[in-house]
């Protein structure tokens, strides 16, 4: 048996798996906003919960979580949960468990979860992407999970938008404190702000374009471009067997035909044979992921 929790910047959500990736337990709480130690109070609490629930107690913890250890001072950083940044995330939990904790980001727990039993399960070389509220990403090569020495192995979200078009210079400002990074174009807030209207989120666009309204078909059409731009660049660099999309954005019908049949005019091939897939766990592919670690 395993346990994995997801940390979101929303909800906390811990399950227990058994050995063919079944969900036995699962518990979920909101998460305590700008509060470090409330955060770590229920993620103990939703951990002892699922323990109770599945009759034992498992010995280790998977934790995805937003942002990454930092390998040179062993705490959180780039979370854009902001309470975590610089707190020994890891250290914390296994003092309170009692046990090992195994943390990762929440996209490569994203990818980690497609790549073993999801929609990139049997691929050599699986790129997981999130477009959500951010913009992340997670490689598994090999069955295996790749961090890096730096820890940010993936973090496509925070480069800048390829080949940019002249009206995308410099680019909207993003947290990171850089412009024009491929989050501000690609999440679901960079795509409302396309839209010019404050009264719009991210799906009212995608629903308005269905409806037939040009406006919002046209704000939706450009980021089928920039997002076919930004993973080409993906592919020149890693050459990916499968793309997978999560995150709310990843429901968008037309991105699974539209994008791949732009992204060849920027990559570096007579032809393109990596294939971009929905992915298969929906919501729950970082606990999954987690317990996975």
């Amino acid at each position: 048996m395993r346990i994995g929790v997801d940390l979101g910047g929303t909800k906390i959500e811990a399950a227990a798996l058994d050995d063919a990736g079944i969900v036995r337990a699962r518990r979920r709480a909101l998460t305590p906003q700008r509060d470090y130690a409330g955060t770590v109070q229920t993620v103990v609490r939703l951990v002892r919960e699922v323990e109770c629930e599945i009759g034992e107690t498992v010995p280790t913890l998977g934790l995805a979580t937003p942002g990454a250890v930092s390998p040179a001072t062993g705490r959180i950083k780039n979370a854009n949960s902001t309470c975590l940044i610089g707190e020994r995330l890891d250290a914390d939990l296994a003092r309170a468990l009692e046990r090992e904790v195994r943390l990762a980001n929440d996209a490569d727990c994203f990818a980690l979860s497609e790549a073993v039993d999801g929609a990139g399960q049997g691929a050599d070389v699986v790129f997981g992407v999130i477009l959500g509220t951010g913009v992340g990403g997670g490689i598994v090569a090999h069955g295996r999970l790749l961090s890096g020495p730096n820890a940010i192995a993936g973090e496509w979200g925070h480069n800048p938008l390829p080949w940019p078009h002249d009206d995308e210079r410099p680019g909207p400002e993003c947290y990171c404190g850089r412009h024009g990074c491929i989050e501000t174009f690609l999440s679901g807030p960079g795509l409302a702000r396309a839209s010019g209207r404050e009264d719009r989120s991210a799906e009212t666009v995608v629903r308005a374009a269905a409806g037939g309204d040009a406006r919002a078909e046209a704000v939706l059409t450009r980021y089928v471009e920039r997002l076919s731009r930004s993973l080409a660049a993906v592919i020149n660099l890693l050459d990916p067997d499968v793309i997978v999309l999560g995150g709310g954005l990843s429901n968008i019908e037309r991105l699974y035909r539209d994008v791949p049949a732009l992204w060849s005019e920027y990559v570096f091939s007579d032809r393109v044979d990596t294939r971009l897939l929905r992915n298969v766990h929906g919501d729950s592919g970082g606990v999954r992921g987690a317990a996975w670690l």
